[in-house]
Parts: C-alpha cells; structure tokens; sequence
C-alpha cells in the first residue's frame, strides 16, 4: 500500500471559463499567491488548502482547450505537468459543456498524470434541461468524477478527499486510462512507435504520448526528446515523419487532424453514454442524425437495412463482371486444352483443372469481394460503422460483452486473423477470450466465393441479397448467442467498461476509400497467388493418384471400343461423353483425396453431402475459397471445351437448394482456416484453447446443418 504524502500537491487544468479559477479560489480562500513559471510571463496561481488532518498545495494553471503547445499557455501547463509531477491534477469541466471540455481530458489522459473530473456548474446542466451519469462517466474513463458547483462552495470536500485517494496510487498511470483507438489506419503506426520510444529508458513512462506527439510532428516533444535522450531523437522523428506521410497520403488530412477526430470520436462515445436530456434542447445537424441512427428501436433495422442494401448492390453490380470472368476462365481453359499439343496428359490436367479450375474458379468471384470491400470501407471511414458497434453495444451487454466487442467482428467481416488480433483493445481476459472463440462465425471474405458460387445456382435472382444477408445475420446471431453461453459458463464475471468511439460524419474521400478496399481485396488475391495456388496443386494431386484398379479400366475400355464401332449411331457421342465422365469419376474415386472423401462420407451424408462434397470441405480447411477450387477440381476432371457447362450449372445439376443452403451453413459454423486457427493459438496462448474453438465450431457445425437438413428434407418431401 503506497505511503499517504503529508502534503498533497494538486494541480488544477480546464478550458477557460469553465469555473476553475471558482473552483481554485472556493478551496483556498485568502491562503493564495501568483507564482511564476521559471523562462516564461505567464503567471501561476499557488494557494494552500485542508481536509482533515491532510495539507493540500493547489496550482491554478492557465486555461488551456489543448496541450498542443501552440500557445504559451498550453505550453507552461504541459511542461508543468510533465517536469513538476504533481501527485494529482483535477480537470474542471463545464459540466453543461461536457462534450467541448472532455477533449483536455482525453489529452491528460493520454499524458497518464494521476486525474480527477470535476462536473463544475452542476447547476448550469441541471437548468440546460441536461443529467450526467457521473458513476457511468468514472467507468468509462477511469478515473474518479466528482460533481461540483464552485461558486457555491458545493463538492469541495468530495474532490480535495478524492485528489487525495488518487495520489496516494502511483503517479504515472498511463495503463490504468481507456485510451483512444486511432483506427485501423493510424493504429498500428502508434503502436509501433511506441515500443520505438520504450526502448529509451527517460521516456518509456509515457512512451505512448511521446509517439503521439512525435506523429503530430510536435516541436515541442521533438525537443524534449532530444534532450532526454539524444540518440534515440534523429530515429524517432524520421520514423515519426515517415509515417505521418504514409498516412496523410492515404487520409487526405494531416495526421493531427485524423488524431483530433478520433479523440473527438472518443468523446462522442462517452457523450452519448452519459448524457441525457431532461427537457427539449437545441441539437446541431450530427445530433439529429445520430438521434434517428442511434435510436432504439430504429438504429437495429437501420443497420440491418444498411448492410442488405450492401448485399444488393454486390450481386447487382458484381454479377455481370462475375460472369465476364467466369466465361473468361472457362474460354482459357478449353482454349489450353485445345491448343495443347499431343492431346491429353498430365500436365494438360494439371493446367486445366488444377490451376484454372481451381484458382480460376475463386478468382471470377474478384468483383463482388471489391464491391463488398468498397462499401464496407465507405460506411467505415463515413463514421457509421462506429454507430452500427453502438448500436450493437445494447445488445453485447445483455450477453455480458461490451459493443467493443463489436468492432473485432467487424473486422472479421474482411479477415477473421487481423480480427483476432483486433481484440488486443479489450482489456478484460474474459471479454478477449470470448470474443476470440465466437469470431470464425462472422462471414469472412474468404467465404464471399463460396456463397456467390452456390446462391445464383440455387436461388432465383430475387432471393440473391437476400440470402447472402440471411447467411451474414445467421452468423452474427451465432456469435452472439455463444457469446452469451461463453459468458455464463467458462468466463463468467464482470465485463469491463469500454468507451464507444462515435467519430464525427464526415465524407470519405475516395482515395482514402479505394486504398482501404485495394488494402483488402489484395490479401484475397495474395492468397489465391500463394496459398490457393498452392493448395489446388496439392489437392489436384491429391485427386489423380493413386489410379483405380486395372479390371475397372478394362471394362470401360471395352465400351469405349463398342462405342468406336458404333459412331454412325445418334446417341454415340452423349455415350461417349458419359463413358468418359465415369471415367474421371473411377479416377477420382480412387485417388486419395476421393478415398478421404469415401472415408468421411457416413459423417457428413446426414448433412446432405456426397463424397464429392465432403472432399471439397476437406480442401477447406487450408482456407475457405479451396472449397470452391476443389468443387471446379471435382468437376473439371472430365472433358474441357468450350461446351463443358459452367460449375454453378454442374452443381445446379447434382444438388438441390436444400443441399446448397447446407453447404453454406457448414462452410459458415465449421472450423476456421489453419490460419485463425493458428492466430488463436497465439492470442490465447494455448493450444488447449484453439482445439476448443476447433473442437466446438464444427460440433456445432454438424448439429445446425443437419438440424436444417433434416427438417428441409422433411418439408419439401
């Protein structure tokens, strides 16, 4: 337990004319003197105070919006705070100007100096027609808030008695603070150069702030820097200013911009947590939309009218440009087939089905993923995303997770690993691990190819944005129901209080926009390049050896031979072409990925799944999309021309839309990729707790699919 200090000295901060010198002169009375800070005119106020058997030193610093340092101010009272050290510093909020005064708190915060709220002008809310949650406020910022009216003497007690908890504690408490998310943009760039300052010793204790500041490109900081540590100076600013232009190139703002807007952001979130209105009061243009986005019983339908109008546009647009492509691969591969000279051979195979049948068949799906991409970036970087996560956050704290929870599975709508990874912002180990299991059932874009491949085969055009946003709200409905059992089981306990970060609107810019939508779309196309190359390859081999038994062979050579006799015959040429499918079929029934298929089949037939099917679904657990490379594998083993019938018709021809409707619930439910696989087990730090998510994803897999095949079957007949 820290040691009480004898005398407690306090520093005081706020905007001006938020009553602090009220606040400064109500405690100190007449024990009060101007002071001055050393190489600067601008005066400082110093006044004594006492409670109990306590001795309180106040210093009254100048008002100040910021702590840019680009007034004299604002630099006396940060260089104050940071070389003084007081062992406690109270901001004075105009508490009916709660939104405007929190933006020197969110800084403070930043800053990691030990911090009281005071809600001054408690009266001048209460007349505003406004209330404040001050317990909810405290939760969300972590920090003590106490409520006061200066001019009344009112509080006094309770804020010198609670500057007085907080200095008893250690006086750098950066990690105790919510800190602000910056965004997947600017993020991981502070990150990075905040294990940069920690290197250096003199500035680790607040090494978060010094990157900040030296990502502002910060003068000031840059000094200090140079000062405290000189060798790391030249290195720090460089990397600084290396970033700030990545950044700025893609954000079309400077970055201290960017940094403003996600503070504000930050304090949006808490704004519309805490405050409520007792009375009709004005609202500006942002208030009024959030008030019918954010409403609640709006704001849930309004989302989810938001992403099927997504979908819509999807199918609407990427349709046409799928089946450009789709008819450009089909043309490439009967073109290989029949340019290729001395007729059939293995390398023919391995060209035709396993390289263009298996990558082509996931890269035509390329269309729809950027379009899915480019809307998905627009609400994100237009602020709605962060009011759909709001929205959310309702329902997350029914199941005991907060909306924060949200944004990893919003990210998880693009790739479930940086999804994972995501989670690092949740400070509760409860919330993190639960987060992380539920993840894999929010539709990734490596699922994208598989629905785009079975929807139009199955589903007239009406029914195409909505299944897919049936299928995207089954998942999210999933996770949230795990959740929830998750919760009340494994990890059960308090969750933690999260602020929601609500940025302001604003219109996205389009570089900014297709950067982020190229950013996503490029790591599907680097895994069709890499791993889906790879994969089909292996799977290709996989399904041509080892070859089916000689006395097999025979007998349909022996038909092929009758049949040659018999060419003058109408229906020779449909026999042929039968012959020479059972043919590729007798291949692959004998190679080995055919006998995995046989192998698993008994399991997945009660799901409405053939041996074919099952072998794609083992082909999806290098990465999702191999199931749509395997499928055009399976499916491209027999004759290549140009009159051979596209996959989805194959499929159309082998399948119902019950038996479509089961392979996307599977390919939703069941085990991630080897790589989410591999990035829980990073996270968790356990394989114990990968194997569960394994374990448990495709149990439950099994049960929904069968479940709605079953009952499906029993429906139709």
């Amino acid at each position: 337990m820290t040691k009480e200090k004898k005398q407690v000295k306090i520093a005081l901060a706020g905007n001006p004319n938020s009553g602090k010198t009220t606040l400064f002169n109500a405690m100190t009375g007449s024990r009060q003197h101007v002071g001055n800070y050393p190489g600067v005119t601008v005066d400082l106020k110093e006044g004594s105070a006492r409670l109990g058997d306590r001795d309180f030193l106040l210093i009254d610093l100048p008002g100040t919006y910021s702590l840019a340092a680009r007034s004299a101010e604002e630099i006396v009272a940060r260089n104050f705070l940071i070389d003084e050290q007081p062992d406690a510093v109270i901001v004075v909020i105009d508490a009916s100007n709660l939104e405007r005064n929190l933006y020197l708190a969110v800084q403070l915060m930043e800053l990691g100096v030990p911090l009281v709220l005071a809600l001054n002008m408690w009266d001048m809310l209460e007349a505003k027609g406004l209330a404040i949650d001050s317990a909810r406020l405290s939760a969300l910022a972590g920090v003590p808030v106490v409520e006061t009216v200066g001019s009344r003497r009112q509080g006094l007690d309770r804020l010198l008695q609670a500057a007085a908890e907080v200095a008893d504690g250690p006086k750098i408490r950066s990690e105790e603070r919510r800190q602000v998310n910056y965004g997947n943009e600017i993020e991981p760039h502070v990150e990075r150069l905040t294990e940069m300052v920690a290197e250096h010793e003199p500035l680790r204790q607040r090494a978060r702030w010094y990157a900040l500041k030296l990502l502002e490109g910060d003068r000031e900081t840059a000094r200090r820097v140079a000062r405290l540590a000189p060798q790391a100076e030249a290195p720090l600013t460089e990397t600084a200013a290396e970033m700030r232009r990545h950044i700025e190139g893609i954000c079309g703002d400077d970055v201290g911009t960017d940094l403003a807007d996600r503070r504000y952001g930050f304090i949006a979130g808490i704004h519309a947590e805490v405050v409520s209105r007792t009375s009709a009061d004005r609202m500006s243009s942002s208030e009024k939309v959030d008030r019918v986005v954010l409403n609640r019983w709006l704001g849930l339908p309004i989302f989810a009218a938001m992403m099927y109008l997504v979908f819509s546009l999807t199918f609407s647009f990427g349709e046409p440009l799928m089946a450009l492509l789709e008819n450009g691969f089909e043309w490439l591969g009967g073109a290989v087939a029949e340019w290729w000279p001395g007729g059939e051979s293995l390398l023919l195979s391995l060209l035709a089905d396993g390289i263009i049948g298996g990558v082509g068949g996931v890269l035509v799906f390329l269309p729809n993923i950027l379009l899915l991409f480019l809307a998905i970036s627009f609400l994100e970087d237009s602020g709605y995303m962060a009011r759909a996560a709001f929205i959310m956050d309702r329902l997350m704290h029914k199941i005991g997770l907060h909306g924060r929870s949200f944004i990893p599975m919003l990210v998880g709508f693009g790739c479930t690993v940086p999804a994972i990874m995501a989670t690092r912002t949740l400070e509760s180990r409860r919330d993190r691990f639960t987060t992380i299991m539920v993840l894999p059932l929010i539709s990734c874009g490596a699922r994208l190819p598989i629905y785009m491949l079975i929807i139009p085969a199955f589903f007239p055009t009406e029914w195409h944005a909505r299944m897919l946003w049936i299928i995207y709200v089954v998942g999210i409905l999933l996770a949230i129901g795990g959740a929830k059992l998750l919760r009340s089981t494994l990890f059960k306990g308090e969750s933690v209080p999260f602020v929601m970060e609500l940025p302001p609107y604003r219109l996205p810019t389009w570089r900014g926009v297709f950067i982020h939508m190229w950013e996503r779309s490029w790591q599907f196309l680097r895994k069709a390049g890499t791993i889906i190359l790879g994969a089909s390859i292996i799977l290709w081999a996989l399904s041509q050896w080892p070859r089916p038994e000689a006395g097999d062979l025979e007998a349909l050579a022996e038909q092929q031979l009758e049949l040659a006799a018999e060419r003058e015959h109408p229906a020779a040429d449909e026999q042929a072409a039968l012959i020479e499918g059972k043919q590729a079929e007798l291949n692959l029934e004998a190679s080995l990925m055919g006998r995995l298929g046989k192998a698993v089949e008994p399991v997945m037939r009660p799901l409405g799944f053939d041996w074919k099917i099952s072998t794609a679904m083992i082909g999806a657990l290098v990465a999702k999309e191999v199931f749509v490379a395997q499928m055009g594998i399976v499916y491209a083993l027999g004759e290549a021309d140009e009159d051979s019938p596209t996959l989805r018709q194959t499929l159309q021809d082998n399948y119902t839309p019950l038996q479509g409707l089961a392979i996307m619930l599977f390919c939703l439910i069941s085990m991630p990729c080897i790589a989410t696989v591999a990035i829980t087990r990073r996270e968790t730090a356990s394989w114990v707790w990968a194997g569960f998510q394994v374990a448990s994803l495709t149990g439950l897999a099994w049960i929904v699919t069968f479940l709605v095949y079953q009952i499906g079957s029993l429906i139709v007949g």
